[in-house]
């Protein structure tokens, strides 16, 4: 339904709440936030384009929940817990169920992970979606207890949480490149549409891991930052990246014509997977099941860090692997 609801009837009606934690949420100039003694704020933002990150006839409910997902996920690789979120809108004109869904989509996951909207603003335009999200992380005798990229070292083991590729697989069969049976494009699509911030991972990492990155560009992309951030290289096995693509195991997949070299790229580079990446020394091994247990997320040991720079890749039979994989950069 099209109407001639105003800016701030929109807001109202849609994004509206009481203030939980925040001092002072919607409907002031600036939100006012009150961090707990001994913590440090962790701040990201991120935008959505129609047409960039999202199709035109995208679900609104679906496309709600992956705006703060992909920001939710920015927090987890830091390890910090949620707090509050500001939202900007740009919208091409007032449709109200599509903002209904939006809006339940978005808060639905916000209140699972108490995480308020507390501000933002909306405008007419093309759709964009551009949320601000901040969370906190606890400092100990001064010193904060973020993970950063920065500290992976020689001899650590690299782990990633979940699965990969199986959002490339949607997107390549949205866009027709690929064609997938009904029920194996719906499992691949709810892991592009829907992503899974692996919050609760990211706290329990705290104090164990070295590392941490979320996998939002492709795994070796987003892994090469902490590479270049700390100062080392790696070392990963491709095949074990490869046997993470959940949608190996669907019922439907012997019917889809996918050689060994398209898996890879969709495992190594696919991009959009929001799991978490990261390094932590192979003494803390037990510990690091122990907080994947505790977070209900599983986590997979694919390589280790080397003194060499660069990352190298082994095939199944333990070989390198020549070939160069490209993740996405949304100016190259």
């Amino acid at each position: 339904m099209l109407c001639a609801m105003g800016e701030f009837d929109l807001i109202a009606r849609y994004f509206t709440r009481p203030a939980a934690r925040a001092v002072l949420g919607v409907g002031d100039d600036c939100a006012l936030l009150q961090p707990a003694p001994g913590t440090q704020l962790a701040i990201s933002s991120d935008m959505l384009v129609e047409g960039r990150h999202f199709f035109a006839d995208a679900d609104p409910f679906t496309l709600g929940h992956k705006a703060l997902a992909v920001n939710l996920s920015d927090l987890a690789a830091c390890g910090a817990r949620p707090l509050a979120f500001t939202l900007a809108l740009a919208l091409p004109r007032v449709d109200e169920p599509w903002l209904a869904a939006f809006s339940q989509g978005l808060l639905a996951l916000a209140d699972a992970h108490g995480c308020e909207l507390v501000g933002g603003d909306t405008t007419q335009g093309p759709l964009n979606i551009c949320i601000t999200v901040f969370g906190e992380v606890p400092v100990v005798h001064g010193k904060s207890q973020a993970l950063l990229r920065s500290g992976a070292k020689a001899g650590d083991d690299v782990y990633v949480s979940g699965t990969l590729g199986d959002a490339r697989l949607a997107l390549e069969a949205l866009r027709g490149a690929l064609a997938l049976p009904p029920a194996l494009l719906a499992h691949a699509r709810q892991r592009l549409e829907q992503p899974t911030p692996r919050v609760a991972l990211g706290q329990a990492l705290r104090g164990i891991a070295s590392s941490a990155i979320d996998v939002s560009d492709g795994l070796l992309g987003d892994l090469g930052h902490i590479l270049r951030a700390s100062g080392v290289g790696a070392t990963l096995d491709a095949a074990a990246a490869v046997n993470l693509i959940a949608s190996r195991v669907h019922p439907d997949w012997p019917e889809v014509a996918i050689d060994t070299e398209r898996q890879m790229e969709f495992a190594l580079s696919g991009g959009d997977d929001y799991e978490l990446a990261f390094t932590a020394p192979a003494s803390v091994r037990e510990a690091i099941q122990a907080a994947a247990g505790q977070a209900r997320a599983p986590v997979s040991r694919i390589g280790r860090i080397d003194t060499a720079h660069g990352l190298r890749l082994l095939d199944e039979a333990g070989k390198p692997l020549q070939r160069r994989y490209a993740s996405f950069d949304h100016f190259a």
